[in-house]
């Protein structure tokens, strides 16, 4: 009779495949489907050609370039020194972006400083993240980031293109987190049972995500043009749904709490020496834990990516109430608040689920005693 004791362990994977095979066949033809076509890029008016340069010398309000790149490569230009909110502080020796436009003021100079060049000093920061994750995680750094550039791959060539496209942002959303949770988890995590159910956790709490989004966003009569950013993409590509592209972000930005929180209850599931309520019980109080630190990472990551926004609306005149309901805060109430109620109810979702499958996976061996064996001295 010792096959009834292996049953319920062999169909574990059976469960999980039933859920997650079929979810994941969805994803792969909703990518084809949506997969955007060539995406041509906004018509703009001729504003002059990209260069770059060195300065070789400053003075009073001008400076003297060498261009090393570009129209007029290896010549000498004198330029004007950039001025106004935001210019860039230029020094000797700094290498610079110029643009090109002879035309553009009639007997006005021909280059024009526009920013500062960073290639060099982006890809020096980028190598020593990618050599700490390295130094410290060995193997699992080497998988995180090979998730890490599947999640870019992902929303450069699928969900960004595709949104561009005219495609509905939501449902290009839903499916290119999908597609990224399923990649991001299990190259980092391996494929097994633990990582399947939070994959499973993630996935049920995306979907909740963003139905709440939805709803709220109806509710809010929010029409995902607040600001100046917003009103010019809605100017210059007329096709995509704004109220759509909120709603888009608000489940990207979950994902990434999502998948933290999911794989931390799933690991404390399979850890902790219980059974039946009591390690659901003892696992939803590492979950309440991870939340309340979590919830706040969140919503810090919003408050710090919206802090002009923030300082802005403490230095407006406007009564507070009327702040506080507009909706260029609204948006940002939004996002925090869904985020959150997503995030809660993952940790249910996920140690639920993991419960019932470590349950399965126990079988009737789990309720009886364990017997102290008398033979042995090991």
């Amino acid at each position: 009779m010792s096959h009834s004791h292996e049953a319920p362990a062999a169909r574990t994977p059976r469960i999980l495949a039933a859920v997650l095979i079929p979810a994941a066949c969805a994803t792969l033809v909703a990518m084809i489907l949506l997969w955007p076509g060539h995406v041509r890029s906004a018509a703009a008016p001729a504003a002059g050609e990209r260069a770059l340069g060195t300065i070789t010398a400053i003075n009073n309000s001008t400076a003297r370039v060498t261009v090393t790149a570009g129209p007029g490569k290896g010549g000498e230009t004198t330029v004007d020194l950039p001025a106004g909110p935001g210019a860039p502080t230029l020094e000797t020796g700094d290498k610079v972006v110029l643009l090109y436009a002879p035309e553009a003021v009639a007997g006005g100079r021909p280059y024009t400083v526009v920013d500062h060049q960073r290639a060099g000093p982006m890809i020096w920061l980028i190598l020593a993240a990618v050599g700490a994750v390295l130094a410290f995680g060995r193997k699992l750094g080497l998988t995180s980031l090979a998730g890490l550039a599947a999640s870019f791959a992902v929303l450069l060539l699928f969900v960004i293109p595709a949104i561009l496209d005219g495609e509905p942002p939501l449902l290009v959303a839903v499916v290119g987190s999908a597609a990224i949770m399923f990649a991001v988890l299990y190259l980092t995590h391996g494929f097994n049972a633990h990582t399947s159910v939070a994959v499973a956790g993630t996935l049920a709490s995306l979907v909740l995500t963003g139905l709440l989004g939805a709803a709220f966003t109806g509710a809010l009569h929010l029409t995902g043009v607040a600001g100046d950013d917003d009103a010019f993409l809605a100017a210059t590509r007329g096709n995509i749904d704004m109220r759509g592209l909120l709603l888009a972000g608000i489940v990207i930005g979950a994902l990434g709490v999502l998948d933290d929180v999911t794989v931390t209850q799933a690991a404390a599931v399979a850890e902790i020496e219980a059974t039946g309520r009591a390690l659901y019980r003892a696992a939803s109080r590492i979950g309440r834990a991870h939340v309340a630190s979590a919830v706040n990472t969140l919503v810090l990551a919003y408050a710090g990516s919206s802090l002009p926004l923030i300082l802005l609306l403490a230095t407006d005149g406007r009564p507070a109430g009327q702040v506080l309901t507009g909706e260029l805060l609204a948006q940002e109430v939004l996002r925090s608040a869904v985020g959150t109620i997503g995030l809660v109810a993952s940790v249910p979702i996920t140690t639920a689920l993991a419960v019932w499958i470590k349950s399965r996976s126990a079988g009737p061996r789990s309720s009886r005693p364990v017997r102290s064996p008398r033979h042995s001295r090991t």
